[in-house]
């Protein structure tokens, strides 16, 4: 019993003025209160105890917190990291498509820069006999030959300039296909540039193969006059559906012969359509070649897939090219028949 209460215990009994019922009764209350006491007691070392538990739980929890949080950090370092190198890596094997697509172009870049050059050179020569003409003309003092003279002159220099500025423009097409991406739309004739990489890759292909030929079938809408877009982004795309369609157009030709079979009078062709549609713009790359196995069709946008052989594909030329048709808000498709060949749709908005 507490010792308070047992005072108080002493004091009842020792007490002459209480009756033996009241120190009965009292000692009843006593003993009950001391009950109440002890499991009060008993109730207060419990909860110390669980008190006790819990800071030792809660400041493990808090130990076991700050190791995992530690540990958060340094996967996501270890992720930013990596992330980086991705995004490095990702941004080498797009430059390494944009050169190795401008590999493709080198060839036809070169064929098409000297049809101008040969323009240049010619009538500079020309010219310049005309000149020396016109000198002698001058000593005599005729003055109407002298200004016939000058008229060949200067219609001679308005064709140098022409193809002059037609070798320029084809030169700064080849920078701004090679050149690091601005992003930056601009208004640009569709046909004219469509045009330009269907002769470039072509002439491309045929300076690394004399003996292909085929057949270029275009039907251009000059409705659509001047678009918006980011030209070198537009052109690779360009430039990547229609040299896929001359490999395949080649290489059926190739299997035709190997076979001797009727396929050696097939004529590989390649047909490049531009369309104004309501709000849309449509370009069609089709081609007569092999086709597309329905097997393999749904993966030919992932990227690094190719059924070319190795080293003649890097199996980002057609991924690259959806997300960019992609990012100007457009669709590119596909539709392919085994044996009959390969149509390429790309459509996107009109005012983007």
């Amino acid at each position: 019993m507490n010792q308070h209460l047992q005072h108080i215990h002493e004091y009842i009994e020792s007490s002459k003025h209480l009756s033996e019922d009241d120190k009965t009764m009292l000692l009843r209350y006593l003993k009950s209160a001391d009950k109440d006491l002890l499991i009060s007691d008993f109730k207060l070392e419990r909860t110390e105890k669980v008190k006790r538990t819990t800071a030792i739980l809660l400041e493990e929890t808090i130990e076991e917190l700050e190791q995992r949080r530690a540990a958060i950090e340094q996967t996501n370092t270890a992720l930013s990291k990596s992330l980086d190198e991705l995004k490095s890596a990702q941004a080498q094997l797009i430059q390494s498509e944009k050169m190795a697509s401008l590999g493709e172009l080198t060839a036809g870049i070169a064929h098409e820069i000297q049809n101008p050059l040969n323009f240049v050179n010619n009538f500079s020569e020309v010219s310049k006999e005309l000149l020396e003409e016109m000198l002698e003309e001058l000593k005599n003092g005729d003055t109407e030959e002298v200004n016939a003279i000058a008229n060949d002159v200067i219609q001679n220099l308005e064709k140098i300039l022409h193809h002059g500025q037609r070798a320029d423009g084809i030169v700064k097409g080849m920078l701004q296909h090679s050149r690091k991406n601005s992003g930056e739309k601009e208004a640009t004739d569709i046909n004219i540039l469509v045009d330009e990489y269907l002769r470039l890759a072509y002439h491309g292909l045929r300076a690394k193969d004399k003996s292909f030929n085929a057949n270029l079938e275009t039907n251009y809408d000059y409705s659509i006059g001047k678009i918006n877009i980011v030209p070198q982004d537009i052109g690779r795309v360009v430039l990547n559906l229609i040299t896929n369609a001359f490999y395949a157009c080649n290489e059926k030709k190739k299997q035709g012969e190997e076979k001797a079979s009727s396929l050696n009078e097939f004529q590989p062709t390649v047909n490049v359509i531009t369309k104004k549609e309501k709000s849309q713009i449509e370009i069609k790359v089709s081609d007569n070649g092999n086709g597309i196995e329905k097997h393999i069709i749904d993966k030919i946008f992932q990227p690094f897939f190719t059924t070319k052989p190795t080293g003649q594909g890097t199996g980002l030329g057609l991924s690259l090219s959806y997300d960019i048709i992609k990012a100007h808000g457009g669709t590119l498709k596909v539709n392919s028949e085994p044996d009959k060949g390969t149509t390429f749709t790309i459509n996107f908005p009109l005012n983007n």
